[in-house]
Parts: C-alpha cells; sequence; structure tokens
C-alpha cells in the first residue's frame, strides 16, 4: 500500500518548504547576475559567456526527456537530491573554470540542475499529497520561492560590495552550500514512493504522453502565457526608462513590488483562485494579464514626470494580481492531470513550455521593443488571450479531478498505481 495519505505529516511538509525556500535563496543570488557572476568567476569575455551559457542552455532542454525518465524510475525525491547536489557541485566548481571547455561543462550541470529542479520538486508534492493539499503545497511553494528569490537577490547585493572578484567568488561558495543544505532537507523527507506502477519501456511512456492531447493543450496554452512573464524581467525594464521615462532606480522597484506581493499573498489568492475550476481561474488570470498589457501600451501618450510613476505602480499591481490568478490554478492543473506514474514525464514535458518559451523570449522580446512602443504590449495581449482560450478549450476534455479541487479519482488505480 502507498504510504501516504491526503494530508502529509507536519514534519514532511516542513521539511519541503525549508528545502523550497532555501533553494529559491540560491535562484535569487544567481539568476540576477548570471552573465556578470560567470564573467567574473572564469575571466572570459562576454560574447564567450553568452554563447556558452545559450548552448549550456541548450542542451539542457535536449536533457529533459531523460529527467522524466529518471523521475519515473526512481521517484521526484531521489532525482530532486540529486539535481540540487549538481547545483552544489557545479557552483563549487566555477572559480576553478580556466578555460571555455570547462566553463562549458560547468554551465552545463548547472543548466542541467536548474532545468531539472521544477518538474522533479512537483512530482515530489504530488507523491507525497493529493487533492486540495497538494494545491496548497503548491501554493506554499510558489510563494516561498518568490520570497526566497527577493532575499537571494539582497544576499547578492551585499556579496558585491566586496572589492574585485572576492564579492563572486564568495557568491560561488554560498550558492554550492546554499544547494547542497536543500539536497540535505529533501533527503530528510520520507520516501513515499514505493508501489507506483512504473512503465516497462520509456517509448511507451513518452507514447502515452504524446498522445494526450488535452495535456498537450494546457501545455501548449503556458508555453503562450510563460511570455507575459518573462517580460517583467527582460522587457519591462526597458519599455520603463526608455519609453516611459522612469529613473532605473524606480524602474527595478516595479520588479520589487511584485515579489514582495506575490510572496505574501500567493497562499490566500491561491485558496481564492481554486475554489472554482482550474482553467476557468487560470484563463482569468491571462485575460487581467492582457489587460495589463493593454494597459501598460498606453502609458506613454497619457501619463508623464510624477503622475507615470503612480499610473505604473497601479499597472504593476494589475499585472501581479493576474499572476496571482493564473499561477496556482495552472501550475496545479499540470500535475494534477498528470497521472502518478508518468508524472515526471509529464511534468518534464510541461516544463518545456517554461524552459523554450525562456530561450526564446530575448530575441522576440527584443525585435518587439525596436518595433515601437505599442507593438510589444500588443503582441503579448494577444498570446495571452490565446492561451486563455486554449485553456477553456481543453477544459471539457480533462479529467474531473484535474479540472475542479471538489472532485477526486475515483479509484489509484486510475492514476496508474496499483492498488
Amino acid at each position: 500500500m502507498r504510504s501516504t495519505s491526503a494530508e502529509p505529516g507536519v514534519r514532511t511538509r516542513r521539511r519541503l518548504i525549508a528545502a523550497s525556500l532555501v533553494s529559491s535563496i540560491g535562484d535569487g543570488i544567481y539568476v540576477p547576475l548570471t552573465m556578470l557572476f560567470v564573467h567574473s568567476l572564469t575571466g572570459l569575455s562576454l560574447t564567450s559567456t553568452g554563447a556558452g551559457l545559450t548552448v549550456a542552455g541548450l542542451c539542457a532542454l535536449a536533457f529533459m526527456p531523460a529527467a522524466g525518465v529518471l523521475i519515473d524510475r526512481f521517484g521526484g525525491r531521489r532525482v530532486l537530491i540529486g539535481v540540487l547536489a549538481l547545483r552544489a557541485i557545479g557552483f563549487a566548481a566555477y572559480p576553478f573554470a580556466d578555460s571555455f571547455p570547462a566553463f562549458l561543462a560547468i554551465a552545463l550541470v548547472v543548466a542541467v540542475g536548474m532545468w531539472a529542479s521544477s518538474p522533479s520538486q512537483h512530482t515530489l508534492i504530488g507523491e507525497i499529497a493529493e487533492g486540495a493539499e497538494r494545491d496548497r503545497l503548491l501554493a506554499w511553494d510558489r510563494s516561498l520561492r518568490n520570497a526566497g528569490m527577493g532575499c537571494g537577490s539582497l544576499a547578492a547585493a551585499g556579496m558585491l560590495m566586496l572589492n574585485g572578484s572576492a564579492g563572486f567568488i564568495a557568491a560561488a561558495e554560498v550558492l554550492a552550500m546554499v544547494f547542497a543544505v536543500a539536497a540535505v532537507l529533501v533527503a530528510r523527507i520520507p520516501n513515499v514512493r514505493s508501489d507506483v506502477k512504473r512503465p516497462e519501456r520509456t517509448r511507451d511512456g513518452y507514447r502515452q504522453v504524446l498522445a494526450d492531447r488535452p495535456y498537450l493543450l494546457i501545455t501548449a496554452a503556458n508555453f503562450l502565457i510563460a511570455f507575459g512573464y518573462t517580460t517583467q524581467a527582460m522587457a519591462l525594464p526597458v519599455f520603463l526608462t526608455r519609453d516611459v521615462g522612469m529613473p532605473d532606480a524606480l524602474a527595478g522597484a516595479v520588479f520589487a513590488v511584485n515579489t514582495a506581493l506575490v510572496a505574501a499573498l500567493g497562499v490566500p489568492a491561491a485558496r481564492l483562485a481554486l475554489r472554482g475550476r482550474r482553467p476557468r481561474a487560470a484563463a482569468l488570470g491571462a485575460a487581467i494579464f492582457a489587460l495589463s498589457f493593454a494597459a501598460f501600451a498606453v502609458l506613454p501618450q497619457f501619463v508623464s514626470g510624477p503622475d507615470a510613476i503612480v499610473a505604473v505602480l497601479a499597472v504593476a499591481v494589475l499585472y501581479t494580481v493576474g499572476e496571482l490568478v493564473h499561477s496556482a490554478p495552472s501550475q496545479g492543473l499540470s500535475v494534477q492531470a498528470a497521472p502518478d506514474h508518468l508524472r515526471g514525464r509529464y511534468l518534464s514535458v510541461y516544463q518545456l513550455s517554461w524552459s523554450v518559451c525562456r530561450t526564446i523570449a530575448p530575441m522576440l522580446l527584443g525585435f518587439l521593443l525596436d518595433a515601437g512602443q505599442w507593438q510589444l504590449w500588443t503582441f503579448l495581449a494577444l498570446l495571452v488571450l490565446t492561451g486563455a482560450a486554449i485553456l477553456l478549450y481543453a477544459e471539457r476534455s480533462l479529467p474531473a479531478h484535474a479540472v475542479s479541487t471538489s472532485q477526486a479519482p475515483t479509484t489509484t488505480a486510475s492514476q496508474g498505481a496499483t492498488a
């Protein structure tokens, strides 16, 4: 019999949440400073650094199907321990990367660990909880990740105050320690996946994923809506400073407001959003995204000076509301709609919607920014509205327990587990 119930133990929940918070602090240190961090540690040119990170990221994407196989074979807990350990090893090795091949190898290790963390983490949550409790843990995970990212960014700013390369070496050592601690915390979570039926052949497993049309639809919808998320970090600062005329420091404050609101309101917002049907709630969040993009498009024509700051913050809050409404049901939908025995493969495919978006977004958003003040926001609004329409269309063919929190799978076997 399976050793879990719908409600995981308090210790299990605390260790999971602690590991999520610790690893997100590491992301907060590394992600905003990736180029500068690697360039300073390795001494390579910015061109070589950028090219190496791009190649490593693309190779890591190619590894995602194998990550799904490993998750289904060994469970989310073991794979998550492994990818966190990979990240710890990679950051510990960065100060010793004295050539481009060495840097490329380390960057690949770090990228694989980064891309594989999300599906293994969400699979682990799917293994230790079910139904509404699963949604609550996903909400806590998401909220704490925003809080951890903010704390990590502040820690990175403090380390950069050290002279010369000392700050970056300290950051590498701290990152190695942070991800090692996160791996230890996950290792202390009891193994809860002893009886899930595993697919005998890899090809059969992915064949089922690719034949699951409703799941592919929600993955496609997420790919389109994900551009709304990437815009905040990649395009919005340029738009605010260039087209609205805001100072650089205030443009950064918009990101801080979003992070603080998501961290503080993520869990209560998830409770409200998940009272109804997940696809409809996620589609509503995407529609709010589109409304905020329309507001950004008209800002340069209607506001300037001090009024622009107030208007930008108001639209940023509207954007954050869209994120709060969309994120919980969409993430819950991706986990709930995946059968137990293939959840690793399913979530690895779903993760590609985020990873591919983040890979191509810089080129696409840069082109749209050069096109003019309103073209970017109009295109993004159309993208997220298309994603919302796909979610509503997919609802009719998704499993009932994935669509609504009030529904539950009739049997464990229906999700691929043995009785």
